[in-house]
């Protein structure tokens, strides 16, 4: 007995229930029953039956016994596998080098301290995925150690992946404040944290021009940046074997003290701003005529102060009137601060001149504007006043920066040279990323200054992950697609994002009518693509397992074909 399907030209097949009977030396067949009338659903159970299969509810025949997002570890797994990123670690297979895999996927994924780490990774495939099963806090610890060894030849690979002679780098400094304080490098200096008189770590990140991280230098909390400086060059030109280049920093990088050493260096330039004083002198010496910012925002000069550099004068309305605004509020505040403290003194709780001079100073260093007031202090009274033209004199200024640079003209333009030096803008993003959005460096609970390096070192490397990540995905995240449009604007304004970009944020979806993501909200939509372990019910195959894992939707095989296409 089986069923039959007889097609039709324009309709659904009919089915037909059979059996076959012998006549003579002839086979035939015998129609028993029309089953069209049958959903496909049913027809298909009556086939099974027939061929001798039990037909039980998929519910008796099998059961869910466990559920791991494995979609977000999916992700990153394919990112380091295009990126080499074993190989770039060491070319022979290692458990170290699998706990540092490991370790970087899981700091993108969801950071964690070692020890949490250890057990969050087994939440989902991370640890089956990077073979660290049996691994425990204490092997990663050993992997950090085998990590440090290797910093200064991972390095190497980078900078022969991303550097070329004639490049740009960009270099800033950046903290991160420690919790405890056996480390050596933990000393209290200039906090970018906002957390005063703790102790923290410095460390300088060495970027491309597109903010690609290249390698990552830790100093010790107290460290000047403009000391941190040299040893970069010295790493560029020794280590990494890179004759010319052109260096980025800040001003306060990049000091005027930094640069006559850098000009005793054949094939090295450099790419910096003016301090204010430095700003302010050349205006008042005449060589910068604010005039002329009357019908344009950029023009180069040169300076005998500044020999064999070209300088680019600058000017942003929009910025002039942001500084302006902050500078009232500022002084705003303190005044009011100050009236409180004059009160005081009026209704007799505040007397003594060395005390009211405690309660002035703290509020001038609060706000930082007391450079703009005249004091007048006794012993029974306080006045203050605005000094006008000196509030005057730096309202002139407002907007108005200056470029300095060693690269000749012919090589870059004044625009380019405005532009590049705005690139920094990228080592900000990769600090913003490492310290607070993603991967999280701080607060650093180690206690050996190897370890801090290490941990430090494993950030900037998943950092360089997450970084090739963010540009396969820009068609999907909020991030502007249109790159080239970057490279011709105007180099004073502000930067004006494309009009789709625009459009995405404006509808938070795309084209095809999907949700527009942040990175972690794509990796979150990711995690629900889990891998399944199922244990069969039926006969003596009971309490067997197997692994099954959801497919992805449309979206987030778009995502995952997207990672295919790094290159390095």
């Amino acid at each position: 007995m089986h069923i039959d399907g007889v097609p039709n030209r324009t309709s659904r097949p009919t089915y037909l229930l059979r059996e076959s009977y012998r006549e003579g030396k002839k086979v035939r067949k015998r129609t028993l029953a029309n089953l069209s009338a049958l959903s496909d659903e049913q027809i298909d159970a009556i086939r099974a039956v027939l061929a001798g299969q039990s037909v039980r509810p998929v519910e008796e025949l099998w059961q869910t016994t466990r559920s791991r997002a494995h979609g977000a570890v999916q992700a990153v797994r394919v990112a380091m596998q295009r990126l080499g990123f074993e190989s770039l670690l060491g070319s022979r297979p290692s458990p170290q080098r699998d706990a540092v895999c490991a370790m970087v996927a899981a700091r993108i994924v969801a950071p964690h301290t070692k020890l949490a780490t250890t057990r969050w990774w087994h939440t989902n495939t991370l640890a089956e995925e990077y073979g660290v099963l049996e691994t425990d806090e204490t092997d990663l610890y050993a992997a950090m150690d085998w990590l440090l060894e290797r910093q200064g030849p991972i390095q190497k690979k980078l900078a022969a992946r991303h550097l070329s002679e004639g490049s740009l780098a960009l270099y800033d400094l950046s903290s991160s404040y420690f919790e405890g304080s056996c480390c050596p490098l933990a000393k209290i200096g200039y906090s970018r944290d906002g957390k005063r008189n703790t102790p923290q770590v410095n460390y300088g990140l060495l970027t491309t021009r597109a903010g690609c991280p290249v390698a990552i230098s830790v100093y010790a909390g107290n460290t000047a940046d403009a000391s941190t400086l040299m040893p970069q060059v010295d790493q560029l030109r020794r280590d990494f074997g890179l004759e010319r280049l052109v260096l980025i920093g800040d001003r306060g990088m990049i000091s005027h003290k930094a640069i006559d050493t850098l000009r005793t260096l054949d094939g090295l330039a450099w790419i910096t701003a003016l301090k204010s004083s430095q700003i302010r002198a050349l205006v008042q010496g005449g060589t910068l005529q604010l005039g002329l910012f009357d019908q344009r925002n950029l023009f180069e000069c040169s300076h005998p102060d500044f020999p064999g550099e070209r300088l680019m004068a600058c000017r942003n309305v929009e910025l002039g009137k942001l500084r302006a605004h902050k500078r009232e509020a500022l002084l705003v505040a303190t005044e009011k601060e100050l009236e409180k403290i004059r009160a005081r003194i009026d209704n007799g709780s505040l007397t003594g001149r060395d005390k009211i001079g405690v309660k002035v100073g703290q509020v001038l260093n609060k706000y930082k504007v007391g450079k703009h007031f005249a004091l007048t202090i006794e012993d029974s009274g306080f006045q203050f006043q605005r000094l006008q033209p000196q509030i005057a004199a730096e309202a002139a200024l407002d907007g108005l920066y200056v470029i300095r640079t060693s690269v000749p003209k012919e090589q870059m333009s004044s625009a380019e040279a405005v532009l590049n030096y705005k690139a920094l803008a990228e080592v900000e993003r990769a600090f913003r990323s490492m310290k607070t959005i993603d991967l999280h460096v701080r607060p650093i609970h180690h206690h050996l200054e190897t370890r801090v390096r290490a941990h430090i070192f494993l950030c900037m490397l998943a950092y360089y992950v997450e970084w090739h990540m963010r540009e396969a995905w820009r068609e999907l995240l909020f991030a502007d697609q249109d790159l080239e449009r970057k490279k011709h604007r105007d180099p004073v304004a502000a930067a004006k994002r494309s009009d789709a970009a625009l459009a995405k944020v404006a509808t938070r979806t795309l084209k095809d009518g999907s949700p527009v993501h942040s990175f972690r909200t794509l990796l979150e939509d990711l995690s629900t693509i889990v891998r399944n372990t199922c244990e069969a019910r039926f006969g003596q195959r009971s309490g067997s397992s197997f692994q099954m894992t959801t497919t992805p939707n449309p979206a987030q095989q778009r995502a995952l074909q997207l990672l295919q296409a790094i290159t390095v």
